[in-house]
């Protein structure tokens, strides 16, 4: 147990600070459609087929890559541009604003600093890896708490600002928070090793991997994307349009994503694939899949908490609030209870030697 106590104070202490970072980041992150201020984004959706055609070609001819349609929390359709450029165009349209860089949009900038640390694919490692070690910070302080719970104290906040008080603020308020930090870090890591998740969900079925077709016929010309969305919703007409891709490449691959009424994830896990002459490629249709499909699809919307109304963000909230909390204290109360130790041995007066021991 002593072995496992030091272990977890000085993996905390090391990476405390990430995660507080991720945390923090998170929280943030939940409630992004309440402080995104951009005229229009709290217009009501009215999904009108022929509108949202003309406008995604429109994005389409100026350079998008990417074109997420207005929902409940966010009335603005998103276009995306190549080096961070992009858009927020009403449902009318018009332009409500526009960037040349994500450092220009704070919503974009937070979700790569919590998804990649600004560092891309090994950014994204680095935030899965600091995951894992949460989820053994869960996992052993469960252990180490249980060992002092009759000690036990409902306290948000340390006593004191000083090592011994953080330590039991920790220890308390770490069990009190567990199982939503539980939740948050496999979710979290569900997301970033889908291979791993797969694996872990073998039991419950096959995982279905989302691969896009490598031999489509290239073509001259305008994509005939008023065809495609109109051909995805006469095949799902209870679904919500929810996002265009289009190929960078000439053999890529259109693909519309949409929403069945039974999916969780905001942007849907329905998606349609066209070739450059519009014809369909191939359909991924998330009803009737296996049970290990449909506890995949829940990562993103149990983690982000767009599911289960406020109850979920709040408790998201709490829980990227409570990890960011913990892992700052953790970090300020290892370092200092060490510096004042070691003031303390500096301090300490050396004992001189006895005359007649030096006789």
């Amino acid at each position: 147990m002593k072995t496992l106590s030091i272990l977890h104070r000085w993996s905390g202490g090391l990476v405390g600070l990430l995660l507080a970072l991720l945390g923090l980041t998170g929280a943030i992150l939940v409630w992004e459609g309440e402080w995104i201020d951009v005229p229009g984004v709290d217009d009501p959706v009215i999904e009108q087929v022929d509108r949202i055609a003309a406008i995604s070609q429109q994005a389409a001819t100026n350079g998008a890559t990417r074109i997420t349609y207005a929902s409940d929390e966010i009335g603005l359709h998103l276009v995306a541009k190549e080096g961070g450029a992009g858009e927020y165009v009403r449902q009318d349209g018009s332009v409500a604003a526009s960037w040349v860089s994500q450092w220009e949009r704070p919503e974009l900038w937070i979700f790569d600093l919590h998804h990649h640390l600004f560092a891309g694919e090994t950014g994204e490692w680095v935030t899965g890896i600091a995951g894992i070690f949460g989820l053994l910070f869960v996992i052993t302080g469960s252990i180490l708490w249980w060992r002092s719970r009759r000690a036990f104290e409902w306290r948000l906040w340390p006593r004191k600002m000083q090592p011994g008080p953080i330590v039991r603020h920790h220890r308390d308020f770490g069990i009190i928070v567990a199982p939503l930090l539980l939740v948050s870090f496999l979710t979290g890591l569900g997301m970033l090793f889908p291979s791993a998740a797969r694996i872990v969900l073998a039991p419950f079925g096959s995982v279905a991997a989302i691969s896009r077709p490598t031999s489509v016929e290239p073509a001259s010309g305008p994509a005939p994307i008023g065809a495609m969305l109109r051909h995805a919703k006469s095949r799902f007409p209870n679904a919500e349009l929810r996002r265009l891709t289009i190929p960078a490449k000439p053999d890529g691959a259109y693909s519309v994503r949409m929403r069945q009424p039974f999916e969780w994830t905001p942007n849907g896990r329905t998606a349609l694939y066209f070739d450059r002459l519009g014809r369909i490629v191939r359909i991924d249709n998330p009803a009737g899949s296996s049970a290990a499909t449909s506890i995949n699809e829940k990562f993103y919307p149990v983690h982000t908490g767009k599911a289960g109304g406020l109850i979920w963000k709040l408790a998201m909230t709490l829980s990227g609030v409570a990890l960011a909390l913990l892992g700052s204290l953790a970090v300020w109360s290892f370092w200092i209870r060490r510096l004042i130790h070691r003031r303390s041995r500096r301090a300490r007066p050396v004992a001189r030697a006895r005359p007649e021991a030096m006789a």
